[in-house]
């Protein structure tokens, strides 16, 4: 049952992830855009034409059944964020050790800044191989809801596994 929950956030992660870069193909990357992925779809927070996000989400259902799996990861996604902030704390930690002495501090930064760089490619591969699955074979769009006052600024694209 667990295994299910997180099988279906992490496809919705990806398609999530997939639309969003179809969006900004199509708009540019002056688009402000925020999602959650969820059990049953995904959360979208942005300012954009509502048959737009329809047209896109079902292009990148599209690709990525068609095995444009790369589209799963994303530079921009909160995974890299957590990734960066847990290996930089770690090492900082590690660095510094028990003296906590100030002349350890040269050490510390440079280690961090280093971890942060390490980050970025290990936070693709927590996205490659935790976060997503770009295995949208048996996934299928149900609908697309507004929300939010007056019509709101965020959209819910709901999914559904059709069991084949």
């Amino acid at each position: 049952m667990l295994s299910n929950l997180i099988g279906s956030v992490r496809r919705n992660h990806a398609l999530e992830h997939a639309t969003i870069a179809v969006l900004l193909a199509k708009l540019g990357r002056e688009v402000r855009m925020v999602g959650r992925a969820t059990r049953d779809g995904y959360y979208l927070y942005a300012d954009i034409p509502p048959a737009l996000l329809d047209e896109s989400t079902h292009e990148a259902l599209a690709r990525l059944k068609s095995g444009e799996g790369y589209l799963a990861v994303s530079p921009l996604c909160g995974t890299n964020i957590a990734v960066a902030g847990a290996l930089t704390g770690i090492v900082s930690v590690v660095t510094m050790g028990r003296a906590r002495k100030m002349e350890n501090m040269p050490n510390v930064i440079l280690a961090a800044m280093l971890a942060v760089i390490a980050a970025q490619p290990l936070g693709r591969a927590v996205q490659k191989y935790l976060t997503t699955s770009p295995d949208l074979a048996d996934t299928e769009i149900v609908g697309i809801k507004r929300g939010g006052r007056g019509g709101g600024r965020f959209f819910k694209v709901q999914t559904a596994r059709t069991g084949g």
